[in-house]
């Protein structure tokens, strides 16, 4: 897998992303974390509706390496799951940061993006540079 770090997302440490449109916020992992994960094998989300709340978790990634939690980069109301990507997890190798999304959030402090990092600072960080 080539790994980009697309400019017009924001990073966390904990390797998910957020793309902001408006006030809904596109949330995935990077396609470093895919490829450290290796064979994604489950996905846990929360259903449309749900809050989730900056900085705790909000479901669960499973590999044949590992499960970790997500983090939630932004507090908010889920109004969208990606429905494709939980029947079929494998498939977030193949685009994370377009097909690969995981939920749409409809955001209730942009503001709280401030502390994220930018494609340059989260690959310099992931890199070692």
């Amino acid at each position: 897998m080539v790994l980009e770090y697309p400019s017009d997302l924001k990073y966390q440490d904990s390797h998910e992303y957020v793309r902001l449109d408006g006030d809904i916020a596109t949330i995935g992992i990077s396609a470093f974390a895919v490829d450290q994960l290796g064979d994604i094998v489950f996905l846990e989300l929360p259903e449309v509706g749900d809050a989730i709340t900056k900085g705790e978790s909000f479901g669960t990634i499973e590999s044949v390496k590992a499960v970790e939690n997500l983090y939630a980069a932004v507090s908010g109301t889920v109004v969208e799951c990606n429905d494709a990507i939980v029947e079929a997890p494998e498939q977030l190798a193949d685009d994370p940061y377009s097909e690969g999304w995981l939920l749409k959030v409809k955001i209730t402090d942009p503001s709280e993006l401030d502390d994220t990092m930018s494609a340059d600072e989260y690959q310099a960080q992931v890199e070692g540079e």
